[in-house]
């Protein structure tokens, strides 16, 4: 199938544009018509420029729009209505259009034959492993309403734990960057006016004043070597994470040893694993298999191999809590609760608790946090201003005297 970039206006006259696949042009034109749409043109596009649309575009579909899609397709196939269908009538009224689009293709496909699980399998920028392996399962079992449940379930969740990372960082991030600012005014439009006026004064400034005004002059004659410094470090860094193996598995390291925030990653990953793992089990999928699709699912090497070194002991014969706890990564609650959950053969909602816990732990660490950064940041800007009004006004203080 060839990638086509589109652009079309609905009957309000709206400009959509978007990608899609078909055999041909004219199989894009008659779906836009089919969906309403007046069709202004369609152009193909190389394999390089469609990955980069393709993600581009799935990256619009947010977790909150799958979990209404979710919900809604939960309660359709619980009255009876065949799956297809059930996606087609959301097609039709859903507004996100790059979604819409999605949701058609998925129905072609099952038209034609395809499972609704390998059907999603062709959307992984969207419906990651762990979805497709909870529907293959409740299409397996016969219980797909349910399988519907829980991935609905699932995007909430994501999209609640989502939120509150995104609420956490937004708050010190406008602090820095409300810091720099500041002293890039400072700078640029004070610093300069009080050089003037120094250099009339004649006398011998105060240490305190002289020291200051030699960072300041070294800041601005060497700025454009440190922004060069400052880029290529940053640069080094993030081809180091992304490119070496060594330098992926330093930074993920790190990351987990830095104060706060790395306790609240910690915590995060095991909210997600415990909800992840109930979830997943509940739904018939096999230990193993659940190991696979976190392991796919962490982005952090320490994580990553802490998971796989679990794995590797289950296959060895060992029970899944003794396996988790080989790693001395996973807190003892959590292998606790796992060891007790396989012993009374109620793991699935064991974990189910465990993830409410530590769910209320990131919570908990993020108030934490805002109670700390409040009070550092102020005493940063106060400290911030404070040097430089002793350095600007200590000479006229002097002279006076």
């Amino acid at each position: 199938m060839k990638s086509y970039k589109y652009v079309a206006r609905d009957t309000s006259g709206s400009r959509k544009e978007g990608v899609g696949q078909a055999v041909s042009s004219s199989d894009i034109l008659t779906w836009l018509r089919e969906q309403g749409f007046t069709p202004i043109s369609v152009d193909e596009i190389s394999e390089g420029i469609k990955q980069v649309r393709q993600t581009s575009s799935y990256g619009r579909i947010k977790s909150s729009d799958l979990a209404a899609m979710s919900w809604q397709l939960t309660t359709m196939v619980e009255g009876g209505i065949p799956v297809i269908a059930a996606l087609d009538t959301i097609a039709e009224d859903i507004e996100n259009f790059q979604l819409q689009y999605m949701l058609g293709q998925i129905s072609e496909k099952m038209k034609k034959g395809e499972t609704f699980a390998d059907s999603l399998a062709e959307f992984p920028s969207v419906f990651n492993k762990l979805s497709c392996a909870i529907i293959l399962a409740g299409e397996a079992s016969g219980t797909l309403a349910t399988a519907l449940s829980r991935l609905a379930q699932y995007f909430d969740d994501r999209d609640k734990l989502a939120k509150k990372l995104k609420g956490a960082m937004t708050y010190p991030a406008f602090v820095v960057f409300f810091i720099i600012l500041i002293v890039i005014f400072i700078m640029t439009f004070i610093v300069p006016r009080f050089t003037l006026m120094f250099e009339q004064f004649g006398s011998e400034l105060p240490a305190f004043t002289r020291g200051f005004m030699a960072v300041y002059d070294f800041l601005r004659h060497n700025v454009i070597y440190i922004v060069g410094t400052v880029a290529l470090l940053v640069t080094s860094g993030v081809l180091s994470y992304t490119k070496t193996k060594e330098g992926h598995y330093f930074f993920s390291k790190l990351v987990l040893n830095a104060p706060l925030f790395g306790k609240l990653i910690k915590h995060t990953f095991i909210a997600m694993f415990c909800r992840t793992v109930s979830t997943l089990l509940s739904s018939g999928v096999s230990v193993l298999e659940v190991f696979d699709i976190i392991s796919a699912m962490a982005s952090n090497d320490v994580i990553k191999d802490a998971i796989e070194c679990s794995k590797k002991r289950v296959v060895e014969g060992s029970n899944i809590s003794a396996s988790m706890a080989s790693t001395q990564f996973f807190p003892n609650m959590v292998v606790k609760m796992i060891q007790v959950g396989e012993e009374s053969g109620s793991l699935s909602s064991v974990l189910e608790r465990t993830a409410d816990y530590y769910e209320r732990k990131v919570d908990s660490t993020i108030d934490i946090m805002m109670s700390l950064l409040e009070p550092v940041m102020i005493v940063t800007v106060g400290g911030i201003v404070l040097v430089v009004i002793l350095a600007l006004y200590l000479p006229i203080f002097s002279m006076s005297g």
